[in-house]
């Protein structure tokens, strides 16, 4: 659904290509992670893949139409919530009232239903720059998904959220996910997000390093303490000895850890490679 051809991009010549020749496709009724050391280009990458950002190569399309012509049709239905951004002196009924027109399956009745889950009813008169940075992100993010866009994106939505916030934002996921929409969460907080996802993709230095479905990882990779003759693909040291990321033996199935599969992507990229190219 939507496609990324061949991109080259670079925010300074001399400094080279932030991304070069980087093709990805991402499909309907997945919930995706995007991971990624700093400076890897994940928000750049967002910015190509809604059309803020211009290629000096490639495309990014979404159902085959290039997504930086910025056609009506195409950006309703895409929604992007930056990691930071300001929201107008208005109330949230204005602010709804001028917004909403541009999505098409926008519901009114969802983003009341968001705003429960938020702990943040009766908010449709209060004026939104007066809000704390954390009720600001609940709000937006309550309308985000109440626009019912095909495609969201969401660059570290957790950043500025308590506990009990990064929860009902887990749970905003899960009940708003069906099999048209996509969902694409750029994080470094992975502890926050690894329960929602069903897919993983990291990248580095203008690689993607895996794209994967959390069954797949499953089925290749297991997380456990490490054993004598394991060749693993990255090792923890915790109180209790090292944990390792490990080819998994046949019907061996842990559950998906994924900071030591980030850290095994970058540790070990052949071997990631191998495993996921082979055949299980």
């Amino acid at each position: 659904m939507l496609h990324i051809n061949h991109i080259s991009f670079s925010y300074n010549k001399k400094a080279g290509d932030l991304f070069s020749d980087f093709s990805l496709s991402l499909e309907p009724g997945n919930v995706y992670g995007l991971l990624g050391k700093n400076g890897a280009g994940k928000s750049t990458l967002i910015y190509l893949m809604t059309g803020l950002l211009t290629p000096s190569e490639g495309d990014a399309r979404l159902d085959g139409v290039n997504v930086r012509k910025r056609l009506p049709h195409t950006m309703s239905d895409i929604f992007l919530v930056p990691e930071e951004f300001e929201l107008p002196r208005l109330t949230l009924k204005n602010y709804i009232k001028i917004n909403a027109p541009f999505y098409p399956r926008f519901s009114m009745e969802d983003m009341e239903r968001h705003l429960d889950v938020f702990e943040m009813a009766d908010m449709m008169d209060v004026k939104l720059n007066t809000l704390s940075m954390g009720q600001k992100k609940k709000v937006f993010m309550a309308f985000a998904f109440a626009t019912n866009t095909r495609v969201l994106i969401m660059d570290e939505p957790t950043n500025g959220l308590d506990i009990p916030s990064k929860s009902q934002f887990r749970k905003l996921v899960t009940t708003s996910m069906t099999d048209d929409k996509m969902i694409l969460i750029s994080t470094h907080q992975v502890r926050d997000i690894s329960d929602i996802l069903d897919h993983v993709v990291i990248i580095d230095q203008s690689k993607v390093l895996l794209n994967a479905s959390f069954a797949d990882v499953m089925d290749r990779i297991a997380f456990r303490p490490l054993r004598d003759g394991d060749e693993p693909l990255f090792v923890l040291q915790s109180p209790f000895g090292p944990l390792a990321a490990v080819p998994a033996n046949q019907d061996e199935e842990t559950k998906v850890d994924l900071e030591m599969l980030f850290n095994a992507a970058l540790q070990s990229p052949d071997a990631i490679n191998q495993l996921f190219t082979s055949q299980k």
